[in-house]
């Protein structure tokens, strides 16, 4: 038991609200929680605000006083569309506006300014001045042209009898193309492909990247990179592919977890033989290109990956001078390790250009979007991005969850948080590059855990999550990001705004035309009889599917099974009985529904189908039947996969993100088992029904 929490005095709670900071929080609208004095006291110190004293929290909370009167301007502003923003119009009369675009203009208004992020400085008849950062971005993010469905997937688990002991992009691009030709797909959704902290072990998690804005040279197809075909190497080139071949069957037929260590070493061996085959002049030219748009940021990453090498995957272990990426010492040792930088920066280059590829064989594929990639809430405190950007990361805090009805000791996912006084003073420059970055190849972005544009819970280091508090994000400013790089790109944005999500969340996110995600079994009337919510009852703006990659599959939930494995585990906190009951409950209130709507009659698949299957089929049929703009099929239900690809409150009792996609029986199932299955395509057939909604 931990002791009650201290009160905060009123001179700390001004101070912390003049921050951003929470001095309480409501997990349900009957209930508030004080935060502790010591969780806001270190929170705020993390944001270079001393509140060790009493005296030091009347001093701050004066300086913050006065500096909040005396200002002209925040340090970014938004606008949207040509409407004059709201700073702007808070000025004393008579102030002189001065505004350089991001493409260069001079203007005095800021009247039908061009979408884009330019520099404004304010005059005040008083003499005084402000420089602020000006975010200009549509309105909102269009709607999508009519209805599509498409498939979810957690990449590393999608083998072909091509891949390396994990699925790559080269399956990717096949599934795209057979997505897309063959089922009439319109998107693919995948797991984040940010770089990894290396290891060994790698943590195999991708929501856990040493880089978000850099993706994971482990899934590049090593066959498709151009110069493969011409190491003169052979014997090691047939080395190689034996053991891949290996590697591959040890998964696929001996009932291996898949081994990202493994695959990496393979193909890293790959890799450096490839480096040896000079680039044509074209590849030189495109490669170069590449250099000069990435700039900076990609020879900080490819300096923390050859550090790396040399000094372990942990920069807070490293050197002291080291540890800071503008020091002499790291331009030193920059300069003397280049070969090595010179390769990561190659490897960030052929895998931004196969992922260009599978969003061009998608579209090509006729997809409207192509693919769907994942933003991972935060990175590794030890990775390239925690390094590189040490100044937009508030140090001694990591971020997670407070406590709820699911987990009463609350969360701490050990991400460090991105500092919000930071992110306004640089006009949210790692925001924008890192959106940037991924709308390369990207016909639409999921963003994990979206509220956190809005909030996020820190938590001191050394303290339990219960003792953490809500630091607040200028939601606006982030969103304006957001759709301001979304609408250049062209693509749309999903966001994951499921559990806990604040009052006014899923109405911001709406009126600038970012998704929602809704999943089946949590659509219920919980301010009603909490029965399971009719079709007509959903939200058309958002991704409906019946699972995630948290969360059992479709089959293991309809039969119980995801009970009986957290059972094993040890996961329970009330009696089997009083679980499997409770879930049994759950799902027989949804199946009564789908069949007073007629959903589980004729549900396809000829004489053949099991009973599971038509279950499974009705399902997604009724996800049909919603309004939902956008319907997603988790890839291992249309196999009838048990096993959950992640079981949150886990670490070594699951091999989690370790698994290939699997058949009801446990058989791993290749792509090309995939694309004869006559339950996948039984399964694909109920999106396609004659009887389907309007729209559709």
């Amino acid at each position: 038991m931990t002791a009650p929490a201290e009160p905060c005095s009123e001179d700390l709670s001004r101070l912390a609200a003049l921050h951003g900071v929470a001095t309480s929080y409501s997990p349900s609208p009957d209930r508030t929680v004080e935060a502790s004095a010591t969780a806001v006291t270190l929170t705020l110190a993390a944001l270079g605000v001393d509140a060790g004293t009493p005296e030091a929290v009347r001093t701050a909370l004066a300086a913050r006083e006065r500096e909040l009167e005396q200002r002209l301007l925040p340090p970014t502003v938004v606008g949207w569309g040509t409407a004059t923003p709201a700073a702007f119009a808070a000025l004393p009369t008579g102030t002189r506006l001065a505004i350089r675009t991001e493409q260069g203009e001079t203007r005095s208004s800021a009247e039908q300014l061009p979408p884009g992020v330019h520099e404004v400085t304010a005059t005040a008849p008083d003499g005084r001045t402000a420089r602020a950062h000006l975010i200009v971005a549509p309105p909102r993010l269009p709607t999508p042209a009519g209805r599509s469905y498409g498939l979810l997937v957690q990449l590393y688990s999608l083998l072909s009898h091509h891949s390396w002991g994990m699925g790559d992009l080269g399956d990717l691009g096949e599934l795209a193309a057979w997505a897309g030709r063959t089922l009439g797909a319109g998107f693919l959704q995948v797991n984040p492909l940010h770089a990894a902290v290396p290891g060994p072990p790698t943590d195999p998690s991708p929501y856990r990247p040493s880089s978000r804005r850099f993706p994971d040279p482990v899934h590049l197809r090593i066959e498709d990179v151009p110069e493969f075909a011409h190491v003169t190497d052979h014997d090691r080139v047939r080395s190689l592919l034996r053991r891949a071949e290996r590697l591959r069957a040890s998964v696929l037929e001996q009932g291996a977890l898949i081994d990202r260590d493994a695959v990496w070493e393979l193909k890293r061996e790959a890799l450096e033989l490839v480096r040896e085959v000079p680039l044509g002049p074209g590849r030189r030219a495109a490669y170069c290109d590449f250099l000069a748009e990435q700039g900076p940021a990609l020879e900080d990453h490819a300096t923390w990956c050859a550090l790396a090498e040399v000094h372990g995957s942990d920069w807070h272990r490293w050197p002291a001078a080291l540890r800071d990426p503008r020091s002499p010492e790291t331009a030193r040792a920059r300069g003397e390790l280049m070969d090595r930088v010179d390769f990561h920066c190659r490897l960030a280059w052929l895998t931004d250009t196969q992922l260009t590829a599978s969003q061009r064989t998608a579209r090509e594929a006729g997809m409207p979007l192509g693919i769907v990639h994942d933003l991972a809430v935060g990175v590794h405190p030890g990775g390239a991005d925690a390094w590189a950007q040490q100044e937009h990361f508030a140090a001694g805090m990591s971020i997670g969850a407070p406590p709820d009805a699911f987990n009463a000791r609350g969360q701490d996912w050990g991400l460090p948080p991105w500092r919000p006084d930071r992110l306004a003073e640089s006009g949210y420059a790692p925001f924008r590059a890192l959106l940037k970055a991924l709308f390369r190849y990207a016909g639409a972005l999921r963003i994990d855990h979206v509220m956190g544009l809005f909030r996020l819970w820190w938590v001191p280091h050394g303290h339990p999550p219960t003792e953490g508090t809500y630091v607040r994000y200028d939601a606006e400013a982030m969103l304006a990001v957001l759709v301001l790089e979304a609408s250049r790109a062209g693509a749309m944005v999903i966001g994951e705004d499921l559990g806990t999500v604040e009052p006014g969340v899923r109405e911001a996110l709406r009126e600038r035309g970012v998704y929602g995600t809704s999943v089946l079994w949590f659509e219920r009337d919980w301010e009603g009889d909490r029965r399971p919510l009719p079709p007509d009852s959903w939200r058309a703006d958002c991704l409906a599917t019946a699972t995630t990659h948290d969360l059992p599959p479709t089959a293991a939930r309809l039969t119980g099974e995801h009970v009986d494995l957290r059972d094993r585990l040890g996961l329970l906190t009330r009696p089997l009985a009083e679980e499997r009951a409770e879930a049994a409950a759950d799902t027989a209130e949804w199946l009564d529904l789908l069949s007073r709507l007629g959903m589980l009659q004729g549900s396809g698949g000829g004489a053949d189908a099991s009973s599971e299957e038509a279950e499974i089929q009705a399902v997604h049929r009724y996800l049909l039947h919603t309004p939902a703009r956008l319907i997603g099929v988790w890839l291992p239900d249309t196999v009838g996969d048990r096993r959950p690809q992640n079981l949150p409150g886990t670490w070594d009792q699951y091999p989690n993100w370790r698994l290939p996609i699997a058949d009801a029986k446990g058989r791993p199932v290749t792509l090309e088992d995939l694309a004869a299955s006559r339950r996948l395509h039984a399964l694909i057939e109920t999106l396609k029904a004659p009887d389907s909604p309007p729209g559709v």
